[in-house]
């Protein structure tokens, strides 16, 4: 296995972090929740609960075995479910791939990367502590900076402004098809196509 292609010959989990229920389902913080919808469209399946405390998909992706993971519990605590549900299917955290917004990205910019730390967001640091490594893929998606002196915790959990709105089906689109190219592809690939956007 090269650590540039998550978990070559193996199936990889594929984990978006939000929080569960229609309140939230808009917030900037839930856009790893539809960039799974989205890539559980392009499977073609539906979710279903899974004891592990996530909503799972098992389907195939870039020519992969995969398994999509919605975790229910709340994004502080997003670990338990990614972790468990990797346990289940004997997936190793080199396989595991985390959708999730990034404050330090502009709107709709997307960025991958394998490892790092969690800056400052609750998920990651949770699915850290679960896994017990950092050594897991990201994929980032900008959701910009909070205007003014807003607090980064409150702009995460409203709702996409109307202007973003109207890209946003566009840029999760995008960002499903940067997960598609990190599967198939490897990282550097999904860099290079990415990134350069």
């Amino acid at each position: 296995m090269t650590a540039d292609l998550p978990g070559a010959g193996e199936q990889v989990l594929l984990a978006g972090l939000g929080n569960p229920g229609p309140r939230y389902a808009g917030n900037r913080h839930n856009v790893g929740f539809m960039v799974l919808d989205e890539l559980a469209a392009r499977v073609g399946g539906k979710f279903k609960a899974h004891k592990a405390g996530a909503d799972v998909l098992e389907g195939r992706l870039a020519g992969r075995r995969v398994v999509l993971v919605k975790p229910r519990s709340f994004m502080n605590l997003s670990g338990g479910p990614v972790s468990g549900t990797a346990k289940f299917y004997k997936i190793d955290p080199s396989s595991i791939v985390v959708v999730h917004d990034e404050l330090d990205v502009d709107f709709g910019a997307i960025k991958l990367k394998l490892g790092g730390g969690d800056n400052g967001h609750n998920g990651l640091r949770s699915i850290t502590k679960s896994l017990g490594t950092r050594d897991y893929f990201r994929v980032r998606f900008g959701i910009g900076r909070p205007p003014g002196r807003m607090d980064p915790a409150d702009f995460v959990l409203k709702d996409f402004s109307t202007v973003e709105r109207k890209e946003l089906p566009f840029e999760v689109d995008r960002c499903a098809d940067a997960v598609e190219e990190l599967v198939g592809k490897g990282l550097t690939a999904a860099q290079n196509t990415f990134h350069a956007q």
